[in-house]
């Protein structure tokens, strides 16, 4: 069968190796040619996500590809999505939709059907794009999970498409990676490697050359580009939380913000845009012990720092992290923050834990029927298996002034309040968000709410500072995006890569 589309996989030698930010610099290279491109992962393991037009629910890092791309993202761009709610078990969400909650071991059996939803998708892009840029997850060299593996090789051989393998020098080792994950591959796993990208290198190139030279007679394999280490790049996060404040550090601050983490936070991403605003001091704060998140008799109770706002971000088990919260002794210290006049606000999961109980009367999340909330605004949750998925425009009110205001919901659960003591402050909703009568805690199931300027700018005016008006968050991604794609252009031999993906590609 012809192919109607070139597929191109980059794999990585270990998570984190650059693989998101690769796929969406190609993306961006290849859009900018005015080529019609797709970003694909084909099983995303990950706690941020995103909402589709069409209501369903992918991976964070496929929404950004797809902004990439100059295209709106889709179901089909992330197939299968795993959002992790405890060490052996996740929801599993099939082409935008959660399925049902598997243990590990039921999810490896789970996986021929899981393949089959992975390559229907890949079908259908293949009728609609010329270009497919495919992102694997973690390492294809990891021996236990290989047996049926949908994510990595597994993929590249059921659609025979071309492999490029990028390390992260920044880390060190990135030979022993190279080599080390090529020799655990099979023969024909070998065969379809390309080439490597180096990602993530500081210092004079003529210094590594004598290495590549070695890396390309050792395994008759081409080096197709390094990288350079790119500073202060406003990228939203696949997973992992990246602290640094993306600011000048010589600006004044005008406001601290506190987010305690908890094991199943979810959507930090929503905070991004507080991260590089240079008047706002972020901080994410960790238990002492953050080895062991999930074991609450490890953890010393500690007290969060003094700041002017704290702001609880979403849980994929609320209960769990609630529970968590509480053996920090982080409700106290919350409770004290209001005492002296500081602000709250909740997103999503830290809404729910602002009210009096949360309800589980299903198992949605765990054998407990309910939980005990943080009984600081008068509403009840009841934990629900249908999620909500949506996009929201809308108008926040706050201190007598509007803000248009775009953002997306994702949540299992209807939060039912209980009295008058709250004010509505999003025009033509009743739930998605609360003012607490006193004016000190906001409560809402909005994500992206920081991600408008005029919005951000009044929220953090609530919260007691007047601070600039920054660019727009997409604007930010799409300086970053452009950032990176002249960097690949100029680092990365393109014409080779799209000479043998093209080859590879033309193969019957």
């Amino acid at each position: 069968m012809t192919k109607q589309s070139k597929t191109l996989m980059i794999q990585g030698t270990t998570s984190d190796a650059g693989k998101s930010t690769l796929v969406a610099a190609i993306c961006r290279v290849l859009a900018r040619k005015s080529i019609k491109v797709a970003p694909f992962k084909p099983q995303n393991m990950a706690l941020n996500s995103a909402v589709t037009k069409d209501g369903g629910e992918i991976g964070r890092a496929q929404a950004v590809q797809a902004h990439a791309a100059n295209i709106e993202p889709e179901v089909d761009f992330n197939p299968i999505l795993l959002k992790p709610n405890s060490d052996t078990g996740a929801q599993v969400i099939v082409h935008g939709k959660a399925l049902s909650m598997m243990e590990a071991q039921s999810y490896h059996d789970y996986k021929k059907v899981a393949m089959q939803a992975v390559l229907e998708s890949h079908q259908r892009l293949q009728q609609r794009f010329d270009y497919i840029v495919v992102e694997g997850a973690g390492s294809p060299a990891e021996i236990n999970l290989r047996e049926g593996d949908i994510a990595n090789m597994g993929f590249a051989e059921r659609v025979n498409c071309p492999v490029i393998l990028i390390a992260d020098i920044d880390r060190g080792g990135v030979f022993a990676h190279l080599v080390g994950t090529l020799e655990l591959l099979s023969k024909s796993e070998q065969q379809r490697v390309i080439g490597f990208v180096i990602n993530r290198f500081r210092g004079d190139i003529k210094l590594l050359e004598s290495g590549l030279e070695w890396l390309e007679q050792k395994t008759g394999k081409p080096v197709l580009g390094v990288l350079p280490y790119l500073h202060g790049l406003s990228i939203a996060s696949e997973d992992a939380v990246d602290p640094s404040q993306v600011t000048d550090n010589e600006q004044i601050k005008k406001l601290k913000v506190v987010v305690p983490v908890y094991p199943r936070m979810s959507n930090h991403t929503d905070f991004d845009a507080l991260r590089w605003h240079p008047e706002i001091d972020l901080q994410f704060i960790y238990p002492k012990d953050i080895s062991n998140l999930d074991d609450l008799s490890t953890q010393p109770a500690q007290p969060l720092p003094s700041c002017d706002l704290i702001i609880l971000p979403g849980s994929k088990n609320v209960q769990a992290d609630l529970a968590f919260l509480k053996s920090l002794g982080w409700h106290h210290c919350i409770k004290k923050h209001l005492r002296y006049g500081g602000k709250v606000i909740g997103i999503c999961g830290g809404m729910q834990m602002l009210g009096d109980e949360i309800f589980d009367p299903n198992n949605v999340e765990s054998e407990h029927l309910s939980s005990s909330g943080l009984g600081l605004l008068p509403f009840t949750t009841t934990l629900t298996a249908d999620k909500t998925l949506t996009n929201v425009l809308t108008k926040l009110t706050l201190l007598d002034q509007t803000s248009n205001i775009e953002g997306y919901e994702i949540h299992a659960g209807i939060s039912t309040q209980l009295s008058n003591d709250m004010t509505a402050i999003f025009s033509h909703s009743t739930s998605l968000g609360f003012e607490s009568h006193d004016q000190q805690i906001i409560a809402t199931y909005l994500h992206g709410l920081f991600e408008n300027p005029d919005a951000l700018s009044l929220l953090m005016k609530w919260a007691g500072a007047s601070i600039a008006k920054s660019q727009s968050f997409k604007e930010q991604q799409n300086y970053a995006l452009n950032t990176l794609a002249d960097s690949v252009e100029q680092h990365l031999n393109m014409p080779l890569i799209n000479k043998l993906t093209t080859q590879w590609n033309s193969h019957e």
